[in-house]
């Protein structure tokens, strides 16, 4: 089990292979131009929610996958 002082405290980002401490606005800039950068060149998209998540959890879910991926390909284990 991890212990606080091997926690991370500030996100990473890859730089040429290597990782290194970035702001929180840098890291989330990037994980949405990776997003953005699948979406053009035309990946298909899809999102896995957990039947163990809240429902507002699950509601977010697929509303960030309808709205922000643009993609209805979101399913659940619910029905196990």
């Amino acid at each position: 089990m991890a212990t606080k002082h091997q926690r991370l405290t500030t996100p990473l980002v890859r730089d040429d292979g290597q990782l290194r401490p970035a702001s929180w606005d840098e890291a989330l800039d990037r994980a949405a131009a990776g997003f953005r950068g699948a979406l053009d060149e035309g990946a298909l998209t899809g999102v896995f929610s957990c039947s163990k998540a809240t429902n507002e959890l699950n509601f977010a879910t697929q509303k960030f996958a309808r709205v922000a991926l643009g993609t209805n390909n979101v399913d659940s284990c619910n029905r196990t």
